[in-house]
């Protein structure tokens, strides 16, 4: 069991203690061990092509020493050691061969990276990764992400193969509706799954933030002698990965925080869709990481050499202070016709090509889908192996309740995913006595919510006096501190946005992280996998429309709601006044499975009559009824629009007025039809205003002040005057609105089958 405690506050080790949490490997040789650890192989050369140990080598070339080293003994030992080497080849190429089968079955897939990755993932889950197929679930599980999500047929095999609830009738459902097999893997749909991967770049930043929470966490509880939580995270990546933007971004930060805990294997295999890399991408990808602070290792044959592999991750593994890229030459569609060519990466190999490869890795072409059964019982080894290091992580955990009761019973509660008793409470306490910005009213909520709920971890990407992010005491999150719950993401958003993601996957932890509402454009593919996984990730976006000025149409967001209310499962929260803003912190709390962005306003709001916390989780309400009699107008708007509607309902005279406040428009959509006839009753005209796009509004609204264009650089009053964001054109909107419907009822917008 490598799981130790490393020094007293579980955040790092001394370099003297740096190799103790390695796994052993059998090497023939001292001599063997030295130069495989400082040199690794060197590259295969006519004759040198083998998995022996070096001594061995140079025992062929140059001949025995002395007759006596060919003893009985060693005649036993080297039968048994390549008895062993035969069975792994032959559990390698049968993972080639499934995987193969699943794509050839469902005529659809890509058959050519599982072929190429096998031997990494048959050295990953046969004996170096730490998990449990019986509870996928523990927390201290070692995470393996799959980034490229393309090569999924090589992680079902995988999850089948070491007894995870993966069947063999699933896998034949490759590709299939309603299958627990997707063409690209998805947390929560199958067993073992991490995070959703696909786009690429994701997987490998999801990585990263995957490691910043076992950082985070291991240096929160962990205590001397009880290293509770101490996994590596383990990602599969290939060459899209390498070029996508998003993973410099990640990866850099990767090698500032120094998360030694994190080991890449890029699938070195000089292929891709296009054909050869060398059409776009001839830069020396080692040299870049190494600059980031990485240790770069490379394995020279990962198509056979499995010792090399072992001893790679060993090194890897013994450095914790830095994360490893291993660079690992392999063949695309290793042992097919088309091996180390693009035609092999996204199509079936067809029938005759299949047969061929089970033949010439002697397995019968006529069966499919048949594990045999020494390669089943490897891979069932391999898990049980790692259901007993669960078991004894179990019995740690109960000594470690007994000598820290306190910290075990929040260890608990998060691994629960219980939010601690109060936190409402604490929030409903806070009191309001002049207009602020919701940017700053958010900052004094999230100020408030990071008393009461530490598993609340977070920051800006380089926007912090901005965002106002930065949380009383809260230390920053770096090498030296990874206890800290600030982080200092710098100007990368689209990264930080997939670190999010990789924390929130990882369990016990609440992420957040801001910049402006226009930047989040940037981490836009980030937050849709948000979406999409049901990471509750909270996302702050100041400065939330033209209302921002000066900065001008480069940095006024007027399309950026549009995006993201467009988006599933995802919730785009707009407050109006501080009391809104903690209404919004409560819904975006209370919904770990639903991401959440907050847009909050550069410029004063004032503090509504009437508005209400608790009234933004119906996602709009009636801020003041008409007066008089029905309503004969509804006023709408989001945000510090409202304020405006506001005033403008006084130049109004003679006009029953409805004012609205919608600060939630997925919420109130949810809701039953009783109630939004409420809000909007029918016949009544609604006018609506939002200083973003008018696109949307069609729903509520029978006429719109919105943006049809893009906003200009001026002081924010000049700006919204110019657009019509002022009361007294409000009035003259409402008006016209009026008149229009003076003879006929106005339609009723929600009246639909669909609704």
């Amino acid at each position: 069991e490598r799981r130790r405690a490393e020094d007293p506050v579980g955040g790092g080790c001394d370099r003297g203690d740096r190799a103790r949490d390695a796994p052993t490997f059998a090497v023939s040789s001292a001599m063997d061990r030295v130069l495989q650890y400082n040199f690794g192989y060197l590259p295969p050369r006519a004759g040198l092509a083998s998995d022996l140990p070096l001594s061995h080598l140079a025992a062929e070339i140059l001949g025995p020493r002395s007759k006596k080293m060919k003893t009985a003994a060693g005649a036993d030992a080297r039968n048994g050691a390549g008895q062993k080497a035969a069975l792994e080849r032959r559990c390698v190429n049968y993972v080639r061969v499934l995987s193969a089968e699943m794509v050839q079955a469902a005529n659809s897939g890509h058959p050519g990276a599982p072929m190429g990755c096998a031997p990494m993932a048959h050295v990953l889950w046969s004996g170096v990764m730490s998990y449990d197929p019986a509870d996928p679930e523990w927390i201290n599980r070692d995470r393996f992400v799959l980034s490229n999500g393309h090569a999924c047929a090589l992680l079902y095999s995988m999850l089948h193969l070491t007894g995870y609830g993966v069947s063999i009738d699933d896998l034949k459902q490759f590709r299939q509706l309603d299958s627990i097999t997707p063409g690209h893997p998805e947390n929560g749909v199958t067993p073992g799954v991490e995070v959703s991967t696909g786009p690429l770049g994701q997987g490998i930043s999801n990585g990263v933030g995957l490691a910043m929470a076992q950082a985070h966490l291991g240096a929160t509880f962990n205590r001397e002698g009880f290293s509770l939580i101490d996994n590596f995270t383990y990602v599969i990546c290939g060459d899209g990965c390498m070029q996508e933007g998003i993973s410099s971004e990640a990866c850099s930060l990767a090698g500032h925080l120094q998360l030694g805990r994190l080991i890449v294997l890029y699938d070195d295999n000089k292929i891709q869709i296009d054909g050869a890399t060398s059409l776009a991408f001839s830069e020396d990808v080692g040299k870049r990481y190494e600059a980031y602070g990485w240790q770069v290792i490379t394995v020279h044959d990962g198509d056979n050499s499995l010792e090399s592999l072992r001893i790679a991750i060993e090194r890897a593994q013994s450095d914790l202070y830095r994360p490893t890229l291993l660079r690992i030459s392999t063949t695309i569609g290793f042992g097919s016709a088309k091996q180390g060519t693009a035609g092999v990466h996204g199509a079936p190999l067809g029938h005759a090509d299949l047969a061929t490869l089970k033949s010439s890795f002697g397995f019968d072409e006529a069966q499919f889908f048949a594990v045999p059964s020494d390669v089943q019982a490897a891979y069932r080894a391999a898990g049980a192996a790692g259901t007993a290091k669960h078991a004894s992580w179990k019995a740690l955990l109960g000594e470690y309740a007994a000598a820290h009761p306190a910290l075990a019973a929040e260890f608990e509660r998060r691994r629960a995913g219980e939010l601690p008793a109060g936190w409402r409470e604490a929030l409903a306490s806070l009191e309001w006595d002049k207009p602020l910005a919701t940017r700053q009213s958010s900052q004094l909520v999230l100020n408030k919510l990071c008393e009461v709920v530490p598993e609340l971890v977070g920051g800006s990407a380089d926007l912090t006096p901005s965002n106002l992010t930065k949380f009383k005491g809260a230390a920053d999150f770096q090498a030296a501190s990874p206890e800290g719950r600030y982080i200092r993401f710098g100007v990368r958003e689209h990264a930080m946005a997939a670190l999010c993601n990789g924390m929130h996957a990882y369990g016990m932890l609440r992420p957040f992280c801001a910049t402006f509402l226009n930047f989040f454009g940037y981490a836009a593919g980030a937050v849709r996998v948000s979406a999409l996984s049901h990471f509750g990730v909270l996302y702050i976006a100041t400065h939330d429309s033209i209302g921002l000025g000066e900065d001008g149409p480069t940095h006024q967001p007027v399309e950026a709601l549009v995006n993201l209310r467009a988006t599933p499962n995802l919730l785009t929260l707009r407050p109006a006044d501080a009391n809104e803003v903690v209404g919004a912190y409560m819904v975006a709390m209370e919904r770990p499975k639903t991401p959440a962005v907050i847009a909050l306003s550069r410029q004063g709001c004032a503090n509504l009559a009437g508005s209400r916390a608790e009234a933004v989780a119906r996602g709009a309400y009636v801020l003041r009824q008409a007066a008089g009699g029905p309503p004969q107008l509804v006023l709408v708007g989001t945000g510090s629009e409202v304020q405006t509607l506001e005033q403008a309902v006084p130049l109004l005279e003679g006009v029953r007025v409805q004012l609205v406040s919608m600060p939630c428009c997925e919420l109130f959509d949810s809701q039953p039809r009783e109630y939004k006839h409420e809000v909007l009753p029918p016949g009544v005209p609604v006018l609506a205003m939002e200083a973003l796009a008018a696109e949307g509004w069609c729903k509520y609204a029978h006429s719109v002040i919105g943006m049809r264009s893009f906003g200009c650089s001026a002081p924010a009053k000049e700006v919204q005057k110019r657009f019509g964001f002022t009361a007294d054109n409000a009035a003259l909107r409402a008006r016209e609105l009026l008149q229009h419907y003076a003879n006929k009822p106005a339609p009723d917008l929600l009246d639909r089958p669909d609704n």
